[in-house]
């Protein structure tokens, strides 16, 4: 009764939209283009129903998407013009209103025969990498999550012009990698990369959905005819296409995130000097085996690494000894002098009046406790300051840091920090120098350690160099970055 409804023509929806055709149907979801009654205009209604097919999921996919386009702006994505409730005995579900472009997709295009030449593949390329930069470039990245030929449209095509391109169907978009919630697996068998399938999305994500897109119109196969044993595309016998470009297309499929291109800024630079790709190491810079150049570890250094298939564990040194002291004379001196120059200024004067409170029974229990619990209160902070060592543990599911005295957590007292892994996403290795420009308009330089900062969602971040005793050294902290890098397949970006 419902579907009837929505694609009647001439049915008007929420007093303004009147129904032309239904454009596209996917379970609860219907794809409307109607005609703005108020405006003239031809508009594109995304409706999703509350049927039978139904899933709560669905519907906070929903919001988020009109909730995404209510904030971007960019001539090659849809604009969102109206949300609205459709509330009726007959409908019941939500409608999202975006403008309409009359363009046919790239999957209709390969349906009717149409062959795309290399030059053509490089435009589309570059394109969609423009608008991909604009969306990851959004404070939080904007994902898409579902490039595929179906959500790609081209119009406007003319001699050696590809044309205009746009990116619609942002209904799997994601937004930020939230620190609470449910893996939810969005995207299109084919196109979306391993990770997506483990509920993880990442900008590296998207290059991988478009290089498959690209290699669809140039094979003209979908990307599960091409599937090798090995789990890698097999194109290498494309004709048409320049070994250069193959290379390109090569980096941006690779199955682990960490050998594909880095960003947009990277595979654009990349494809605008496709014909250095496989000279002077330019390839191998991208795409190379990571075991063969694996970093390995500082002999100087006291890190312990514990290694499995399924768990990385890595085990920071307590204080050496010269440390130990320092800290213990740092803390006797200052509070000897401060008792010393206390008992004269604000004990002696009033000695008597604190020994005849003392003779009454239950301040003496009061002073005890006190007491007692200062010290071991002082007692828990020494054996932490000086003893204390961090322990970071990576097993299947989350990343756990612990602080240890002498093996024992208890002892510590201090809580484990725990992370899970579908929310951590990248891997910062922090520059060693910043420069900054003062008022008088010079460049001042502050240099700090090095450091590797675990990114948890899009705001909480964990920078191992607060947890350490002893700061890492730059050979330290690539060696690490690379270990955790290789065990989660998330990607490490200078800063």
């Amino acid at each position: 009764m419902a579907d009837q409804l929505l694609t009647d023509a001439n049915q008007k929806l929420h007093d303004r939209y009147i129904v032309i055709r239904k454009i596209a149907e996917n379970g609860g979801r219907r794809t409307l283009l109607a005609l703005d009654s108020h405006h003239g205009n031809e508009v594109v209604i995304k409706i999703l129903l509350f049927n039978e097919e139904f899933r709560w999921e669905d519907l906070k996919l929903f919001e988020r998407e009109a909730e995404t386009l209510k904030h971007l702006s960019h001539p090659a994505i849809p604009q969102y013009l109206d949300y609205f409730e459709l509330d009726t005995p007959e409908i019941k579900g939500f409608a999202l209103v975006q403008t309409y472009c009359n363009a046919k997709s790239l999957q209709e295009y390969i349906d009717t025969g149409r062959n795309f030449s290399e030059l053509e593949i490089i435009q589309l390329s570059k394109l969609l990498l423009g608008i991909l930069h604009y969306l990851h470039s959004r404070h939080p990245a904007v994902i898409h999550r579902d490039i595929k030929p179906s959500n790609i449209l081209l119009n406007n095509t003319s001699g050696n012009s590809v044309g205009d391109v746009y990116l619609v169907d942002f209904g799997s978009v994601q937004t930020s990698i939230k620190a609470r919630g449910t893996r939810t697996v969005v995207g299109t068998y084919g196109y979306m990369p391993l990770e997506q399938f483990g509920g993880r999305a990442f900008p590296g994500s998207d290059l991988y959905s478009l290089g498959m897109t690209l290699i669809y119109l140039a094979t003209r196969k979908h990307p599960s005819e091409l599937l090798g044993d090995d789990l890698n595309i097999k194109f290498e016998q494309i004709r048409d296409i320049s070994a250069e470009l193959k290379a390109w297309l090569n980096i941006m499929i690779q199955p682990s995130v960490n050998r594909r291109f880095d960003s947009t800024t990277a595979a654009l630079q990349a494809l605008d000097n496709l014909s250095n790709i496989l000279s002077n190491d330019e390839y191998n810079l991208y795409y190379r085996d990571i075991h063969s150049s694996k970093i390995k570890k500082p002999l100087s250094s006291k890190i312990k690494i514990k290694k499995t298939r399924n768990k990385l564990e890595i085990i920071f040194p307590t204080k050496t000894i010269k440390q130990i002291i320092g800290n213990i004379l740092g803390a006797i001196i200052p509070s000897a002098i401060i008792l010393y120059v206390g008992y004269y200024v604000l004990f002696y004067p009033t000695k008597y009046l604190i020994e005849f409170l003392l003779q009454i029974f239950i301040i003496n229990y009061i002073v005890i406790f006190l007491c007692t619990s200062l010290v071991l209160f002082l007692s828990s902070c020494v054996l932490i300051n000086l003893f204390g060592r961090t322990k970071l543990l990576i097993d299947e599911k989350r990343l756990i840091i612990t602080t240890e005295v002498f093996g024992s957590q208890a002892l510590a007292g201090a809580p484990r920090r725990i992370i899970a892994l579908r929310h951590i996403w990248k891997l910062v290795s922090s520059a060693q120098e910043y420069k900054l420009i003062n008022l008088k308009n010079d460049i001042e330089k502050i240099v700090k350690s090095p450091s590797l900062i675990i990114w948890e969602g899009t705001f909480s971040n964990h920078d191992l160099s607060q947890y350490l005793n002893q700061p890492l050294t730059l050979q330290e902290r690539d060696w690490l970055a690379q270990e955790i890098s290789d065990f989660l397949d998330i990607q490490i970006i200078q800063e």
